[in-house]
């Protein structure tokens, strides 16, 4: 997996257009360390090499949202892993000797050093640029979309699938949150286990898909046993991952 530099710099986080969310705000100055982040999303075939190697579990069904056999079908090898769990996402990036990315850093790779609403300007999502709107149906071949790219060279991080990253999600954290290197809140703050998912879908129209938008999903729970879903989380036909590193 070829992964991207990015530079230590500033990053202006949060909401910055008309369509913010109250989670988005307020945007903030974010003082960031340099770090490393893969170009494309965590595909099928790379996950199946852990999933081979006994390390990381299977996902959840071999299908897509609109394709019987995805995950194991050749014909759909670079095109990225989905019904993986945060569980399953973190356990793939420590056995590739990298880590899930904090959601600074995934904002980071995907704004640059300037105000952005989408990684690749201003200019709305359209069929050019992304996997979104749902004009394909359902996911694409990982880089497929050149033009979308971020300042740093990153690929689909708007559409095609939602991406796992390592933070809690706490709708105010914006509040609190240091002013350098951000890492998330300790815990979720209502005992529901959530982590934070970026970058939209597929599915997924404007609101979405600009940069700051945070969604989340249901993460792992330490505190129930191993033969218990909720030890893993939820997953979805709508999420998956890439990872980073220091290098």
């Amino acid at each position: 997996m070829t992964q991207l530099f990015v530079p230590a710099g500033n990053l202006y986080m949060g909401g910055l257009d008309v369509l913010r969310d109250k989670n988005e705000v307020p945007p903030h100055y974010v003082k960031m360390h340099e770090f490393w982040i893969d170009q494309v999303e965590v595909t099928n075939n790379m996950y199946s090499l852990c999933v081979t190697d006994g390390t990381c579990r299977p996902p959840f069904n071999r299908k897509s949202d609109n394709r019987k056999e995805y995950f194991g079908n050749p014909e759909f090898q670079d095109y990225p892993v989905i019904l993986i769990t945060w569980y399953d996402a973190n356990a793939y990036c420590q056995w590739a000797g990298r880590r899930l990315p904090t959601e600074a850093e995934w904002e980071r790779a995907a704004r640059g050093d300037d105000m952005r609403t989408f990684p690749w300007g201003d200019e709305p999502p359209n069929a050019g640029n992304s996997n979104t709107g749902n004009s394909v149906g359902d996911t694409s071949r990982v880089g497929s979309y050149p033009n979308g790219a971020s300042p740093f060279g990153a690929l689909d991080m708007t559409g095609n699938v939602w991406e796992w990253v390592a933070d809690y999600y706490q709708a105010d954290y914006y509040l609190f949150s240091p002013d350098e290197n951000p890492g998330g809140p300790a815990e979720d703050g209502n005992g529901e286990h959530w982590r934070v998912i970026r970058g939209g879908s597929f599915q997924d129209t404007i609101f979405a898909l600009r940069i700051p938008n945070r969604g989340y999903e249901v993460g792992p729970d330490p505190n129930v046993p191993s033969n218990d879903p909720a030890h893993y989380g939820h997953s979805s036909d709508l999420i998956g991952f890439r990872c980073a590193s220091d290098q």
